[in-house]
């Protein structure tokens, strides 16, 4: 399809003006946590969560170069890199990300119609050919589960569009909680397979029953790859170019669910005291619910004295970070607060 016809579809769906992506950081760009890490679920760049089991996994934010998504604008990809091997019918790698339940609500998708859809895209890459799967999952009421198919040349960019229509049995609440759940699947043991499974429509979730059988198994190939970026999820039938916002626009959508504080004086403040005192850190912009805050090596710059005690009065707009006030004086007012924290928040 043309881009003029892609656009004269948009204007005669009416959705012309709903395009926007669900998907936060798509591109890949923001990674707080850092650029590399071994553990399942986020690690890496923001919002996106590399989920597995059964084999060992590291994912990593890499630098875009050449190819198909760097010509589109994107200079990011998020890689997971198999560093084991396991045939085990339990192991599974699926990249996820929780989209906030009243994002999808207000959406402009009318989620429980069969003529109004949505559309998943993004580019895919990965070093084993073979045929993958895209999974949407609906949470409130009773889950319902979408999956299908797409395949892949060996070490080629692929940009992959799925149009998924609304269901009568979904339900997506106006609420700070789970509302649709978007998964781009490397691989699935047959432990969560059927070779009878039905692609491309809406049913009640199984987990024993997500997907179709894989005839390959990256989880078993050693050093497989399977590269994501330019995630997006949007109103209607048609995929729309990728929408390449500020950087920092797409940061503060992700401090929403998490932001990383520190720095060798990130408090600024001064004290005057010998025991613990405390320092309120605003949270900006406010969070999506009161965060888990885990705070490392809080301590008074001028002694070196530590304590990582809990913070407290934690909500979304901020928390209270106790600090240990050993060395100050009562008369001096000269140490430095320093420290490196976390909130998280997320889905």
């Amino acid at each position: 399809m043309s881009k003029a016809a892609e656009l004269a579809a948009l204007i005669g769906s009416g959705q012309a003006q709903i395009a926007s992506n669900l998907i936060i950081n798509g591109g890949m760009r923001i990674a707080q946590r850092g650029t590399s890490a071994t553990n399942s679920g986020y690690g890496t760049v923001d919002r996106t969560k590399p989920e597995f089991s059964g084999v060992s996994v590291t994912q990593t934010q890499e630098a875009l170069t050449s190819g198909g998504p760097y010509d589109d604008g994107h200079r990011y990809f998020l890689r997971c890199a198999n560093t084991s091997t396991s045939s085990a019918t339990s192991a599974y790698l699926q990249i996820n990300q929780e989209i906030e339940a009243q994002n999808v609500a207000t959406s402009g998708w009318k989620f429980t119609s069969s003529t109004s859809f949505v559309t998943m895209s993004f580019w895919a890459r990965s070093s084993l050919a073979g045929t993958y799967n895209v999974l949407l999952k609906s949470h409130d009421g009773t889950a319902q589960g979408f999956t299908s198919a797409f395949t892949l040349v060996a070490d080629t960019w692929k940009k992959i569009e799925v149009t998924v229509p609304g269901n009568s049995n979904i339900t997506v609440n106006t609420d700070n909680g789970y509302g649709l759940r978007c998964y781009v699947v490397p691989h699935f043991g047959t432990d969560y397979t059927t070779s009878g499974h039905t692609s491309d429509a809406w049913q009640t979730l199984s987990g024993s029953n997500l997907a179709p059988d894989y005839a390959q198994n990256w989880s078993n190939t050693a050093s497989a790859t399977f590269d994501l970026t330019g995630w997006k999820v949007e109103v209607g039938e048609v995929a729309t170019p990728f929408e390449h916002e500020d950087i920092g626009t797409t940061f503060n959508k992700c401090r929403r669910y998490y932001q990383k504080l520190g720095g060798s004086s990130y408090y600024g403040g001064f004290h005057a005291w010998t025991s613990f005192t405390g320092v309120y850190i605003q949270l900006v912009p406010p969070m999506r619910a009161a965060p888990t805050v885990t705070q490392y090596a809080v301590r008074n710059g001028s002694s070196g004295a530590t304590a990582n005690a809990n913070a407290n009065y934690i909500s979304v707009d901020g928390f209270n970070a106790p600090i240990d006030g050993s060395g100050g004086a009562d008369t001096n007012g000269s140490h430095i607060n320093q420290g490196t924290m976390e909130a998280a928040a997320e889905l």
